[in-house]
């Protein structure tokens, strides 16, 4: 065992000295010793409850005969650190737990290791620990928040509220009302965000066990899922299975085939290269647009349709989901999982099927014959940017307006309610992205304003910042490379005429290529001053968001 590095022989009765000043037996040092990584704190609405998981999951390793060993991990709620500075903490801390989860494992030799993550940048950071670890590895969640007010609303009708009230279609009462009741529970946010959208694909990539990225937060069917994940970490420990025996290069194509027929966030082509990066897999932005080609889109949930976590999981969940795809032969079902079994051999057992077609298209009836992501490209895209076209209106996939630019996303959001911006106009904001964010912010408020305020089907906002997965319309993001790192969005100007045209994956800026010259040889990129010490090193060492937005290594 592992763990016999730290408990051993002869020369580790200094070590066990230590364990048993923490309470542990002779009899626990001769067991297993499983690390138990918990997210859990008083601020995350989706982490609130993890002390529950975290105990469930113990108690699992325990009935199979291990000693778990819990210990913590940060986690940054973005919604709460949307629209200030604390949300260029988001992205940079998924690196932070990557490599925090990384030393613990490694100081203290656990056996295997049991990851309990429920929000954004959590999931993905404790995923590219477990696979730059290698060691036998389940993940599980915290489960889904339920749909608010009678199951119609969420965290993203509070946002758009702002804008309503802005426009003069809703009061400040009612939205007091709405803020007090659109998140009823724990878990973390009922729509497919980017939480949601992670937790599925944990599942879908074989790292978690079925049913992880949809039982409701607030179910007993969801502490029951993490006893089994602790019992079933001891059963993978005995047969040695290792997070890079799943994760090859057939579970990179069955998790973006599951992206896009489920309509994930666009922040899952930052999550998905950077956490196969950590197994050796390259995931490069034009294989998105490759699967996205021949893979249905299924699933409109929120922000893209009036269906919800809870919805979906009723409907048969992400197996259910598979079970339709498998019928075009679009998964591999050879892929072993944590279950110590194939991804066929578990839909088999699970009896996989959809329940209610509304919520999951057949796949002979799907919303769209191709996948919920589109990749575009062109003169101020070379490396590529990012939409969730299966949240974008019809009239908006193909689409041409005069761009009002903004430096920051502060100056946005004050001229969208500020009421500057017009039926038409493509909003530009740049100087967000992973370098000159710092962090690459989450945009949710000026994408949920321009929606609350009806300009949702006549205005398009691009950025080289990223936004929240609960943003709708005509958003597209992570523009490569970045206006702070010379790119050439850094050359649009106030008037510039830009066309978008979604379905031929093309974005492009429409001033003649002399001009474009003659602003390059004067362009120097705006240098933010950068007070933390941390953000500076991110700044120093993140790469492109076409990359994954991982650090050098």
């Amino acid at each position: 065992m592992r763990s016999k590095k730290m408990t051993g022989g002869l020369e580790r009765a200094p070590h066990r000295s230590l364990l048993y000043a923490t309470g542990m037996t002779k009899e626990e040092m001769d067991r297993p010793l499983i690390g138990v990584c918990n997210a859990a704190n008083e601020i995350i609405p989706g982490h609130v409850h993890l002390d529950t998981i975290a105990k469930a999951v113990k108690d699992g390793i325990r009935l199979a005969g291990g000693v778990p060993m819990e210990f913590p991990a940060i986690g940054v709620c973005d919604g709460l650190a949307m629209s200030h500075e604390g949300m260029k903490m988001s992205l940079p801390s998924r690196e932070i737990i990557a490599d925090s989860v990384e030393i613990m494992a490694s100081a203290h030799p656990f056996d295997a290791i049991v990851c309990i993550p429920n929000c954004d940048k959590i999931v993905p950071g404790m995923l590219m620990a477990i696979l730059r670890l290698n060691i036998p590895a389940v993940v599980v969640s915290g489960g889904p928040m339920l749909a608010g007010r009678k199951k119609t609303a969420d965290l993203i009708n509070v946002f758009e509220g702002v804008g309503r009230v802005k426009a003069g279609s809703m009061t400040e009462d009612e939205l007091t009302d709405l803020e007090q009741s659109a998140c009823p529970t724990c878990g973390s946010c009922a729509g497919m965000f980017t939480a949601n959208s992670m937790n599925c694909l944990s599942e879908s990539i074989g790292l978690a066990l079925p049913g992880n990225g949809t039982i409701p937060a607030v179910m007993s069917a969801r502490i029951r899922l993490a006893k089994q994940a602790g019992m079933q970490v001891m059963e993978m420990l005995a047969k040695n299975i290792r997070p890079r025996d799943i994760v090859t290069e057939k579970s990179v194509h069955n998790a973006v085939t599951m992206d896009m027929a489920l309509g994930c966030s666009t922040n899952t082509t930052l999550h998905l290269p950077a956490l196969f990066g950590e197994a050796g897999l390259d995931l490069t932005l034009e294989m998105f647009n490759e699967i996205s080609a021949k893979t249905p889109n299924l699933c409109k949930l929120s922000p893209a349709g009036p269906h919800f976590m809870e919805d979906l999981n009723e409907s048969g969940g992400i197996p259910g989901v598979m079970s339709e795809l498998v019928k075009r032969d679009l998964l591999h079902l050879d892929v072993m999982t944590v279950t110590g079994k194939t991804l066929g051999e578990n839909l088999k057992d699970l009896d996989a099927h959809v329940t209610n077609h509304d919520v999951v298209r057949p796949i002979d009836n799907p919303y769209s014959e191709e996948g919920g992501i589109a990749i575009l490209y062109g003169n101020i895209a070379p490396e590529g940017c990012c939409v969730k076209q299966s949240a974008v209106a019809p009239e908006m996939m193909k689409k041409t307006g005069t761009a009002k630019v903004y430096n920051s996303e502060e100056d946005c959001v004050a001229a969208i309610l500020g009421g500057k911006i017009e039926h038409g106009d493509v909003v530009v904001v740049l100087y967000e992205g992973p370098k000159g964010g710092p962090g690459m912010r989450e945009m949710l408020t000026p994408t949920s304003s321009i929606a609350g305020m009806g300009l949702g089907e006549s205005v398009a906002l691009i950025t080289d910042g990223r936004f929240s997965g609960g943003t709708r319309g005509a958003a597209i993001g992570h523009i490569s490379p970045e206006a702070a790192a010379g790119g050439p969005c850094g050359l649009i100007r106030d008037g510039d005429r830009i066309e978008i045209d979604i379905p031929a994956r093309s974005i492009k800026l429409l001033v003649d290529d002399t001009e474009l010259e003659a602003r390059r040889k004067v362009f120097k990129p705006v240098v933010k001053e950068i007070k933390s010490p941390f953000l500076r090193r991110y700044a120093k060492l993140v790469t492109s968001a076409s990359t994954g937005a991982v650090l050098e290594k």
